[in-house]
């Protein structure tokens, strides 16, 4: 059960939202492609885990603090006697192993070494287990490599490492393990879930400002820009992709609040935002789908979760 599942994390959508309205740098556009790729070889891991009629539970992307150290757990995986804590890397290409040191044979350079990551993680959490009274279940580490095209030279013996070539097996492994879930678990899970920092303070984000950003309504299949078809819908013309004109303001909405979350949803800056249809069409949107703060000519919107 997935008591955590898989979200794309705020930095990511961040990332993603201004790739498509501005020119990142070569370094944002390195970490937003870093960003894309973990997300994918997490969600990829967790599709194997989802085919496993077991009982155990699941929580993703965690993020925990002990001494004030934070530490990111990419899946934990709780049974009736062990917590699987996994790191997951989607690399590509030829690696290789000299004396600890992890070497990438296409450009020769040293890359951090995984293990050293993960055995970071597993002692920080741990302790963290300590503090909290948990001492009856183990923890197991492991380095899951989750990409079919990584290829590990000389690879180290008698380490926590899960090869592509290996992953098959090791889920059979993990389907053979008994486990009875008990209340206790449960609470287990709640309380680390509960734990859990929301808002990463080690994110790093590119500068932007409102106005060096392209307006418009970006495309749900390919991030493309998205122009009118009808009255009530949208195309892509890049890709096809079509969706209604509601459906599409509401998405660049959400996408305006994760940029700028301290500016107020009013009609007249969502319709410069989306720069499609007249702003009484968004107005009519934005009173269908959010709650209005009627203060004339100074009226703005937010989330129904919101005030």
């Amino acid at each position: 059960m997935f008591l955590k599942p898989l979200l794309k994390s705020k930095e990511l959508i961040v990332y993603r939202i201004l790739n498509s309205r501005m020119n990142l740098t070569s370094k944002d556009m390195s970490q937003y492609l870093t960003l894309q790729k973990g997300y994918e070889g997490e969600k990829d891991f967790n599709s194997l885990l989802e085919k496993l009629p077991i009982t155990f539970l699941i929580l993703n992307d965690l993020l925990l603090e002990k001494n004030n150290t934070f530490f990111q757990i990419d899946t934990l995986q709780i049974y009736q006697n062990t917590i699987y804590l996994f790191e997951v890397k989607n690399y590509e290409g030829d690696f290789y192993v000299e004396e600890d040191r992890w070497y990438s044979v296409a450009t020769g350079k040293e890359i951090q070494n995984p293990l050293t990551q993960l055995s970071r993680c597993s002692s920080l959490f741990r302790r963290y287990l300590q503090d909290i009274g948990i001492s009856n279940l183990s923890v197991k580490e492991l380095l899951i490599f989750i990409n079919p095209e990584f290829t590990l030279l000389q690879a180290p013996r008698n380490k926590p490492i899960i090869l592509p070539t290996q992953l098959n097996r090791f889920i059979s492994d993990l389907n053979s393990i008994p486990s009875q879930l008990s209340d206790f678990h449960y609470k287990l899970a709640a309380k680390i879930n509960s734990d859990h920092v929301v808002e990463n303070p080690y994110k790093q984000l590119p500068e932007y400002e409102y106005a060096q950003l392209k307006k418009g309504v970006i495309c749900k299949s390919c991030y493309s820009f998205m122009s009118k078809l009808s009255n009530t819908e949208l195309i892509c013309r890049k890709c096809g992709f079509k969706e209604l004109l509601e459906a599409s303001v509401m998405r660049s909405v959400e996408e305006f609040s994760v940029l700028f979350p301290e500016i107020k949803i009013t009609s007249k800056i969502i319709h410069e935002w989306c720069n499609i249809n007249s702003i009484r069409t968004i107005r009519r949107i934005l009173k269908k789908n959010m709650t209005q703060y009627y203060l004339g000519r100074y009226s703005y919107y937010t989330f129904p979760t919101q005030k």
